[in-house]
């Protein structure tokens, strides 16, 4: 059946760029430090490739109602591979220039546009009963092969590597992208002709990502590049404990998240964002006041088994609230503040680790997370889908 195909295609695109992202995000940040780049700065290019990746995922519904969404991941794709390209050349010029449109992640988790459009075309070719499933997958599969990427980059010369390993990426998505069916563009009937792509569901959309900028934010002070530097300076860890740290920890994350259909199906999606997400929040908080490294990573790995339950269940619910013509567009702007929100973090991490506050980004983050927790609840309880919640 052509959507079991499609499935399939997305899932092998994401497999590639995610492994590319969690290789990159390990050496990029350490390839700059160790080239003498001031940590503030580090994190002001990090910034810069967060709120370019923001920017584009708003876009991307607008670009996808033009050239459809093949042929605009295939776009997007081919931006990645040049953006590879220029981080090769090691220039801190055309490091920042690829910033804008690279679209690679210091924090090791996709926050481009690709990741919207394939969300929307999962959910235009499965049905409300298989999505908390499929993007359940979906996230196994991100996360761990993010993971595997940043286990790779503590065996391979930082920085170099990983810019033409994300450019090789980019070419290679272009395979799976290029056999995409029919049955990933929205059909006739549902498409919206509003220029934001929401009508009935804008309100509510708003009122999700304006609570998602809030956990965004508070994710880009602790991104797993700033971590890796954290972890350099605060403890002198080498990058061969780094690298299968952040395996150990995505890792965990990544099989975590084959629980959340269960727990949805029993407790609906959002009670398993909310009450998952909490009790991580918590570990992030305990990270700041870690004494040593074991005990730094013991907790960063216990957060790592809950940290990301609430991906496929908020993923899920994202587009069980709009009506299917505007999943592409609800998908652009709710990734898209995520990812402009996430890009304020990193400089600010940079500068507080200039000054010997370690531990403060690491107990705002979990503050905040935790604030966003209960918002989300308060505010979205008593809100209908409009389709079944324990999907």
């Amino acid at each position: 059946m052509p959507y079991c195909a499609d499935e399939l295609r997305i899932l092998a695109a994401a497999a590639l760029r995610s492994f590319a992202l969690g290789l990159i995000s390990v050496g990029i940040g350490i390839s700059l430090s160790d080239a003498g780049l001031p940590l503030a700065w580090i994190g002001a290019i990090f910034t810069a490739a967060l709120l370019a990746g923001g920017v584009l995922s708003g876009l991307s519904g607008r670009i996808s109602q033009r050239l459809g969404r093949r042929r605009s991941l295939m776009l997007f794709a081919g931006a990645m591979a040049a953006g590879g390209l220029l981080l090769s050349t090691g220039s801190l010029v055309w490091v920042a220039v690829a910033a804008l449109f690279a679209t690679f992640s210091p924090s090791g988790k996709d926050v481009g546009p690709m990741l919207p459009l394939e969300i929307a075309s999962l959910a235009e070719v499965l049905g409300a009963l298989r999505r908390t499933q499929s993007y359940a997958r979906y996230n196994l599969v991100s996360v761990l092969l993010s993971s595997l990427g940043a286990l790779a980059a503590a065996y391979l010369p930082p920085g170099r590597a990983a810019a033409l390993a994300l450019g090789g990426v980019g070419l290679a998505m272009l395979v799976p992208y290029s056999g995409l069916s029919r049955a990933v563009e929205p059909k006739s009937g549902d498409k919206v002709q509003h220029a934001e792509g929401l009508h009935r569901s804008r309100r509510r959309v708003y009122q999700l990502t304006a609570l998602f900028s809030v956990d965004a934010l508070a994710g880009g002070l602790v991104v797993q590049g700033i971590v890796a530097v954290w972890l350099r300076t605060r403890f002198g860890t080498p990058i061969s404990l780094i690298g299968p740290l952040f395996f150990l920890t995505n890792l965990a994350a990544a099989f975590s998240q084959l629980a959340a259909p269960w727990l949805a199906r029993r407790i609906g999606l959002l009670a398993t964002m909310v009450f998952t997400h909490l009790p991580s929040n918590v570990l992030l908080f305990a990270v700041a006041f870690a004494p040593n490294f074991p005990v730094a990573a013991g907790l960063l790995v216990a957060r790592g088994l809950l940290s990301q339950l609430d991906v496929p269940t908020r993923q899920a619910y994202t587009m069980a609230l709009v009506d299917p013509g505007e999943r592409a567009a609800a998908a652009g702007v709710t990734s898209s503040v995520r990812g402009t929100a996430s890009a304020v973090s990193p400089v600010l991490t940079g500068l507080a680790m200039g000054m010997s506050a370690y531990g403060l980004p690491f107990a705002v983050a979990g503050a905040l997370k935790s604030a966003y927790d209960l918002a989300l609840f308060f505010v979205f309880r008593r809100v209908p889908l409009g389709d079944a919640e324990r999907s």
